[in-house]
Formats: structure tokens, sequence, C-alpha cells
């Protein structure tokens, strides 16, 4: 079991790399199957690990590359898809909140001290993670759409729902940065309380 969970982390960290081909050369169908199959993986190993006990250090450094990497490869590649400020600005922020987390881990981890990622179900590293995913299937779904429907054949009904999708992509990306923005706020506190550990 453990190395079918380990298995599914390194399919995302394959699926961040895959899925950048498969947008720039408009294969938007393969784009959207491929990063929900790999969105459903990142739930099913944590459920795995934790159901049969299989939890391991190698597991979760791989578990948490593999989820900066599908995330932030996908979110270039749709600001460049969509250059657009509502798109554009909260990508640079998660990117750069992804940044800051990394040099904070940097620092202590100079120091010899761990700054492990809250175990919390709900924490809003998690919350987080799972709004960014949302936000990108709802775009993908919605390039994909667009490759299926012709300006011959829409109807209001195709409209309407692409309305509604191209929402919930863009409410769950903005939700995501509220979330990461908390999460940098309580990492921030958390590397605070170490430093002074550090200074005494």
């Amino acid at each position: 079991m453990k190395f079918f969970v380990n298995f599914l982390s390194a399919f995302r960290i394959a699926a961040a790399f895959a899925i950048i081909p498969t947008l720039m050369f408009q294969m938007y169908w393969t784009s959207f199957i491929l990063f929900a199959l790999a969105a459903i993986s990142d739930w099913l190993d944590g459920f795995l690990a934790r159901k049969y006990d299989v939890c391991s250090k190698i597991g979760g450094v791989m578990d948490h590359i593999g989820d900066k990497l599908l995330v932030v490869n996908t979110l270039i590649m749709l600001t460049v898809m969509m250059p657009v400020w509502f798109i554009v600005i909260p990508t640079i922020i998660l990117i750069a909140r992804e940044l800051y987390i990394s040099g904070l881990r940097e620092f202590l981890g100079t120091q010899k001290i761990e700054m492990p990622v809250p175990k919390a179900r709900f924490s809003m590293g998690k919350i987080k993670t799972t709004l960014q995913m949302i936000a990108i299937v709802a775009f993908l779904g919605l390039f994909a759409m667009t490759t299926t429907v012709s300006p011959a054949t829409i109807t209001r009904t195709h409209l309407v729902a692409m309305n509604v999708i191209s929402q919930i992509g863009i409410f769950g990306l903005w939700a995501a940065l509220v979330a990461s923005l908390w999460s940098a706020t309580q990492y921030t506190m958390t590397f605070a309380e170490k430093i002074k550990k550090i200074k005494k």
C-alpha cells in the first residue's frame, strides 16, 4: 500500500509537467482529465496513508512537491492563456506565498528547526489547495467546452453554463487567495515563535 500511495504522489509530479504541453497544443480535454485525476489522487493518497498508517517522510515530501508543482505549473499556463487582471493578480500572490513559506522553512532548516505542515483536516493550507484545484478544474473545463461547441451551434444554455463555470473558477481562485494569506499569517506567527526560541 505504501508503494501505491507514493505512486500517486509521483503521478502528480509527472502530471504537473505533462499538463504544460497539453495546454500548449490546445489538448484541453486531455488537460482537464489529467488535472482532475491528479487532484483526485491528492485526496486519495492522503486518505489511504491515514487509513492504512503508511505515512512516511519521503511520501510526505513527494506529496507536498506534487501538490505545489501541479497547481503552480497549471496556474502559470492559465495566466498565459488568460492574461486578465483577475486571473494574473491572485496567481502572482499565490505563487509568491509559496516562495515566502519555502523561504521561512529554509531559514529554519539552517537552524535545524522544523516547521511542519499543520495536520488539521481543515487547515487553511488544505482549504487553499482545495479551492485552487476547484478553480483550475473549472477553467480547464471551460476551455474543454470551447472545443466541443462552435459559434454556429452555441445555444443560450451553453452560454449560461460557460458563464457559471467561469464564475466558479474566478471565485475559487480569489477564495483560495484569501485562504492562502490566512495560512501565510499562521505560518508567520509560528515562525516568529520559533525565532524567539533561537534568540533565547
